[in-house]
């Protein structure tokens, strides 16, 4: 393999039902600042059925380039559709980086597509730079549970790939004046020749806590001490109106269900307000809520690493400090007529 060949980053753009998810955003995002470091085009890939239409949308969040697949076969996600898809466009045009979201289908097709290339695959990124020298794609997770952040490189196969979990990097404000090239692929494709068989969508209307859409939440963490203590956190949150979240060690101790863990196992989220109280500040907790755009931690110990990330730091026992919270917002929500602004 002559690694010269390969040039450009590639971002999948994932789409359902002719939406494209948010994540595929976040990633031209970061996709823009790796291409302008390594002086290549970004490039966007879209597959589906009558999708071209989202090529000028992808433009405008930063692509120079959109590949398009646009095939009935592919109207649904499938491992398979989509995967002769996006390998069919990597040997063809050979770009040096892909990126997928971290989401269900994105990490399905990013591990069957690196399987076929027989290529390096990071899985779970949460920050992401090139080494221009060398042209190596640095993506940086947590490991070891957490305890050290780690960086990846994959030197001898190409394209590099990772995995991207959602609301970690940041989109560009769209400018529909950018202009860029929309080049549109064409592979055979036949229903019959399908090893599976899409009969029917099924859609989940269970209700749950989607942290991820929360602009207010209060963390709580195993400092907490105990079950009875970790109702401070919910009757803090009724008072403000918030989601309320826990650690992974939350969780396991079966406080909270596993869809409100917060962090590198659990939830990304990126609310205006994030309480973390008693919340020690493990790597693993700080990648899924450290780009809230303010953090209010509490915590007796002052070199708790929840300090380092926090917007304003109260050192002090969660105990006596949140029942004081509690009083002064209900204070405050009688005085303002029952409710509470984050404006």
């Amino acid at each position: 393999m002559n690694l010269d060949d390969y040039r450009g980053v590639w971002v999948f753009i994932e789409q359902n039902d002719g939406k494209i998810e948010g994540v595929s955003f976040e990633l031209l995002g970061a996709g823009r600042k790796l291409a302008d470091k390594l002086d290549v085009p970004l490039a966007g890939f879209l597959l589906g059925d009558g999708i071209k239409s989202l090529a000028n949308q992808t433009i405008a969040y930063g692509a120079d380039q959109v590949y398009v697949i646009d095939h009935p076969v592919l109207k649904h996600y499938r491992t398979e559709s989509y995967m002769k898809g996006v390998i069919y466009l990597a040997q063809t045009y050979k770009p040096e980086i892909i990126l997928y979201g971290a989401t269900p289908n994105g990490k399905d097709l990013a591990s069957a597509v690196a399987t076929d290339l027989s290529t390096g695959l990071t899985a779970d990124t949460t920050m992401l730079d090139a080494d221009v020298e060398k042209r190596l794609l640095e993506a940086s997770r947590p490991a070891f549970g957490g305890n050290i952040m780690a960086t990846i490189l994959c030197k001898k196969h190409r394209p590099q790939m990772a995995t991207v979990r959602p609301k970690v990097m940041k989109a560009l404000a769209p400018d529909y004046e950018r202009s860029g090239q929309v080049i549109e692929e064409k592979i055979s494709l036949k229903e019959e020749e399908m090893r599976t068989k899409v009969l029917q969508i099924v859609n989940d209307v269970t209700k749950k806590t989607n942290l991820a859409d929360a602009h207010v939440i209060v963390c709580g963490g195993k400092g907490m001490g105990d079950l009875q203590n970790f109702q401070l956190i919910h009757e803090l949150a009724e008072t403000i109106g918030a989601s309320v979240g826990g650690t992974r060690d939350v969780v396991e101790a079966g406080w909270l269900p596993h869809e409100q863990q917060i962090g590198q196992t659990g939830e990304t989220v990126t609310p205006k307000i994030y309480f973390a109280i008693g919340v020690s500040g493990a790597i693993q907790h700080v990648v899924g809520m450290k780009n809230s755009e303010l953090i209010i931690a509490i915590n007796k110990d002052p070199n708790a690493p929840i300090f380092d990330v926090a917007t304003y730091g109260i050192v002090g026992d969660a105990m006596e400090i949140v029942p004081q919270l509690i009083a002064q917002f209900k204070s405050l929500r009688t005085e303002k007529g029952g409710e509470v602004s984050y404006a």
